[in-house]
């Protein structure tokens, strides 16, 4: 019996040994609106919603309906395709709505603009073959619409909404500002945004991006800049880590190289994700093998070093 005992102990440590330690997924990457009411009240669809800086107005029912993109500066770009600015219902929700008319995007999903066009056709097609999934077990309502679109969008309008994106030019939309402390936050849009009263806390090792305008946030305002903490003499650990290791493959200053996406000015919230993703598995697509390399020594730290870097350079 004891023989027996021992055996079992034996090939439970053993089993334990050999099992891979999982990579913590840090939950404030993924900040998550807090749980609708019950029996919400229907968005406003009179009353007319005005920025300063714009001729457009729009009513919080089209700010919040998803098969429709409140364009605030139309005059900046050029026509959107109608799967960028409508979508197809029911299962292809607007481009634009999530990713911005001129392809911005926000901490909360991907920049488009100047991606190549077939960079972009490759990631969809990896979220229609689960290649590309969520990296955690709560889910991530953004990645969870991206993958419903990926499983509905024809390859006509993925195509247009392709080429649109690829022809837009990006401009920096994050300033990163390294700390010690960062102001304490709550989530509105699926993204950080200061508490009132401007209380603080320790930053730790933590990237936080926020929306320092929650309502402009809300409003899917164009332009708007948002604010990243990082911990203090995190650029300089990342610009050191990127000419190692990024920059063979992103190109001089991450501008992008070939089908190799650009990096440089886009949100470090997006693209601390992305290197989780990588390290997870959750990101296992052909393109993004090379990652899994470059990824497997770094921790938590190292990844936050790289995005904010990468954020912090010019587009």
């Amino acid at each position: 019996m004891r023989l027996l005992l021992a055996w079992t102990l034996c090939l439970i440590s053993v089993a334990v040994a050999a099992e891979p330690t999982r990579f913590p997924v840090p939950d404030w990457l993924f900040p998550r609106n807090p749980p609708a009411l019950a029996d919400p009240p229907a968005p406003d669809a009179v009353e007319l919603i005005h920025l300063s800086n714009s001729e457009a107005a729009f009513t919080e029912a089209q700010l919040l309906n998803m098969f429709f993109v409140p364009d605030w500066h139309p005059e900046r770009h050029g026509p959107m395709p109608a799967v960028v600015a409508y979508g197809r219902t029911p299962g292809v929700f607007a481009c634009g709505h999530c990713h911005m008319p001129q392809g911005q995007g926000r901490p909360e999903n991907a920049a488009l603009a100047g991606l190549p066009a077939q960079y972009i056709l490759q990631q969809v097609a990896d979220f229609k073959n689960g290649a590309r999934h969520g990296a955690t077990e709560q889910g991530y309502l953004p990645t969870d619409a991206m993958i419903r679109v990926a499983k509905n969008v024809t390859d006509t309008d993925l195509a247009a909404a392709a080429d649109y994106f690829a022809a837009q030019h990006m401009t920096r939309r994050t300033r990163i500002i390294e700390a010690a402390r960062a102001p304490k936050m709550h989530v509105v849009g699926w993204t950080h945004a200061p508490d009132a009263g401007g209380a603080t806390e320790p930053l730790g090792e933590r990237l936080l991006e926020m929306a320092s305008d929650p309502t402009l946030h809300e409003q899917r305002a164009d332009g708007q800049i948002y604010v990243a903490y990082v911990p203090v003499g995190s650029i300089a650990r990342g610009k050191s880590v990127a000419r190692n290791t990024c920059a063979a493959c992103h190109g001089p200053g991450l501008q992008g190289l070939g089908l190799i996406p650009p990096l440089a000015g886009r949100s470090p919230t997006y693209i601390l994700r992305q290197l989780v993703a990588f390290k997870t598995g959750s990101r296992d697509g052909v393109a993004g093998a090379p990652m899994k390399g470059v990824v497997a020594g770094m921790k938590i730290n190292n990844m936050i070093d790289v995005a904010a870097y990468a954020g912090s350079l010019q587009p």
